[in-house]
């Protein structure tokens, strides 16, 4: 074969192929690195849930107080003022009602006291003077905070959870943790409607399926590659 008849190295496919195939790796390792991110989450959720409740004071000095059961004592918790937060809970749309909590070296602790569904228009009494101390079981998660597409808060009632601007709301000040309690049991027994619920420590886990995707389709890339390859060259 002359050097004329002789076909060209085709060097914009090859840029092409070598561009995506780094793209598909790329993508692929992240997703491995995310399964085990999340195994090691899932792992520390399970884990914690095992270990019996603690003072509240006790679980915000650990290191990561994350899923950690806890027992929350908060003067006037039954009576205090709350924001709503728009939420759905089990299929029902509803509002959340979030107090602050003051907790001695930590700053104010958002307490979720639990969902009440949207046809129960029965809110728990608020009350300015009232410091009876109210004990309640929860457990601690790092609530997410609002993205740039949350609606705005209309008055007390919020779209996310912006910690800062609920503090504000109920008017108080100083740090704000950035953890949340769920309760998981009521401060107000005597309204059935309020229901303290913890949102489920249960992730989904799909990065080994992506992983497997991405390298799936970094091997038909090559695949792909070397079958142009060879017919280019076996018919010059």
């Amino acid at each position: 074969m002359t050097d004329a008849a002789r076909p060209r190295f085709p060097i914009v496919l090859t840029v092409v192929a070598v561009l995506a195939l780094a793209l598909l790796l790329t993508l692929g390792v992240w997703q491995a690195q995310r399964l085990q991110w999340k195994l090691d989450l899932i792992a520390r959720s399970e884990a914690a849930a095992r270990q019996a409740p603690v003072p509240l004071e006790s679980v915000l000095a650990l290191e990561d107080p994350e899923f950690r059961q806890a027992i929350v004592t908060c003067r006037g918790l039954n009576t205090a003022p709350f924001v709503e937060l728009q939420s759905i809970e089990d299929g029902d749309a509803g509002v959340r009602l979030i107090s602050a909590c003051p907790v001695e070296g930590r700053g104010i602790v958002l307490i979720d006291r639990g969902f009440v569904p949207d046809e129960v228009s029965d809110r728990p009494a608020v009350r300015a003077d009232a410091a009876m101390p109210v004990v309640i079981a929860g457990v601690v998660r790092r609530a997410p905070e609002p993205n740039a597409l949350t609606p705005p808060p209309s008055g007390k009632l919020f779209y996310g959870r912006d910690r800062t601007a609920m503090a504000q709301a109920l008017g108080v000040t100083g740090m704000v943790s950035p953890y949340t309690v769920y309760a998981t049991t009521s401060a107000n027994p005597e309204l059935t409607a309020l229901r303290p619920v913890a949102p489920p420590a249960a992730f989904s886990n799909n990065h080994l399926g992506y992983a497997l995707t991405w390298f799936g389709l970094a091997a038909v890339l090559v695949g792909f590659y070397a079958a142009v390859m060879v017919r280019r060259y076996r018919s010059s």
